[in-house]
C-alpha cells in the first residue's frame, strides 16, 4: 500500500510535531497494574485535558498570520471546543464555538474561560455544522472542522509518532473512534513506523457507526437520537468523516465496540487502580480489553483520550 496517496502522510504528521512542540503536552505512556504489558497514554494530561489540542493548535499555526488573524469558528460537543478556545487565545485571535445542549456544562465553562464566545444549538452533527459554517460565511471566519481536516488529522497523528518514539516495538494501539480524527491520524504514525503492528478502534455499542462503515465498506450514518444516547458524549458524532475513512478503511485493522457498563467500569477502573481521572469516552480502550471484546498478545497501548467529565456523572460511576 502507497501510504503517501493518503490525505495525511507521515511526513504531515512530523510537521505537526514541530508546530505543536513546546505548546501541547508530550505526554508519557504509562504501564497498568494489570495482567500483561498494557500501557496508557494518558491525553487527560494533555492542555486542555484532551488529544483535541493538538489538532487545532496545528490547524491554527498551520493558517497564514493574516488569515489567521480573522478569528475562528467551530463546532464539538466539548473537548475540540477546549482545544480550539485554547490555541486562538494562545495565537491572540477571536474564537466562536457551536456547542450541542447536551454537552457536559464543566466543557462549556473551560471553554469559555479560554475567551471563546459560545452559540449552543440542538444536538445533531448536522446543524451544529450548518451554524458553524453560516457563522463563518456571516463574520468571514475560518471554520475548523473536528475531526474530517488534514491538519486536524495531522495534529491528532503525534500522538501516535510518540508512542513510536517510546516503544517502538509496541504490538497493538488501542484507540476511540468518533468521528476518526484520532484514529486515522495515529493509524498514518503508527502503520508508518511499526507496520505490523495492530492499530483498532473502539466506539460504544450505543454509537457504533464507526465498526458499521469499517465492516460494510462505506460510510454509514446513525441518527443523533441513537448516538446522543451513550455517557461517551466525546464520540456521540453520527458518521465518520471522509478523510478519516479512507485512512481508517486503508490502515485500520479492526474497530470494535462496548457496552455502557464495560466503559464505567473501566473509568472506575482507572480512579481506582491506575489513579488517573478519565472520562468515559477515554476509558473505551481498556473497556475492550477488560471485557473481553478484545484478545491481544504482547505489548499494547490504551490511549486515553481526555479527562474532561461532567462531576456528577464521574462521582457516580466512582461510588456504584
Amino acid at each position: 500500500m502507497n501510504l503517501n496517496a493518503l490525505p495525511v502522510t507521515l511526513s504531515d504528521v512530523q510537521n505537526a510535531a514541530v508546530r505543536i512542540a513546546g505548546m501541547a503536552v508530550r505526554t508519557p505512556l504509562l504501564r497498568l497494574p494489570m495482567q500483561g504489558e498494557i500501557y496508557a497514554k494518558p491525553e487527560n494530561l494533555q492542555r486542555t485535558g484532551s488529544f483535541k489540542f493538538r489538532g487545532a493548535y496545528n490547524a491554527l499555526a498551520s493558517l497564514p498570520a493574516d488569515i489567521r488573524a480573522r478569528g475562528v469558528v467551530a463546532d464539538s460537543s466539548g473537548n475540540h471546543a477546549q482545544g480550539v478556545a485554547a490555541a486562538a487565545h494562545l495565537f491572540g485571535v477571536p474564537a466562536v464555538i457551536v456547542i450541542p445542549e447536551n454537552a457536559p456544562e464543566i466543557k462549556v465553562e473551560r471553554t469559555k474561560a479560554w475567551g471563546a464566545e459560545i452559540v449552543r444549538c440542538p444536538n445533531s452533527s448536522a446543524l451544529r455544522l450548518k451554524i458553524a459554517l453560516e457563522i463563518r460565511d456571516s463574520r468571514n471566519l475560518n471554520y475548523v472542522p473536528p475531526f474530517d481536516f488534514e491538519a486536524i488529522i495531522a495534529g491528532q497523528g503525534t500522538v501516535g509518532l510518540e508512542i513510536a518514539q517510546d516503544l517502538p516495538d509496541v504490538d497493538n494501539v488501542l484507540v476511540c473512534v468518533g468521528g476518526g480524527g484520532l484514529l486515522s491520524g495515529i493509524a498514518v504514525a503508527i502503520k508508518s513506523l511499526i507496520p505490523n503492528a495492530r492499530v483498532i478502534g473502539v466506539e460504544p455499542e450505543l454509537a457504533a457507526d464507526a465498526k458499521d462503515s469499517f465492516r460494510a465498506g462505506k460510510i454509514i450514518e446513525w441518527d443523533s437520537s441513537l448516538t446522543t444516547r451513550t455517557i461517551c458524549d466525546g464520540v456521540r458524532t453520527q458518521s465518520i468523516g471522509e478523510r478519516n475513512f479512507q485512512i481508517i478503511s486503508s490502515l485500520v485493522d479492526d474497530i470494535v465496540t462496548v457496552t455502557e457498563d464495560a466503559v464505567r467500569d473501566a473509568t472506575r477502573w482507572y480512579a481506582l487502580e491506575a489513579k488517573l481521572a478519565v472520562e468515559p469516552t477515554g476509558a473505551l480502550t481498556l473497556a475492550a480489553i477488560r471485557s473481553g471484546a478484545v484478545k491481544l498478545e504482547g505489548k499494547t497501548v490504551c490511549i486515553v483520550s481526555g479527562g474532561n467529565f461532567d462531576p456528577k456523572l464521574y462521582a457516580s460511576i466512582i461510588s456504584s
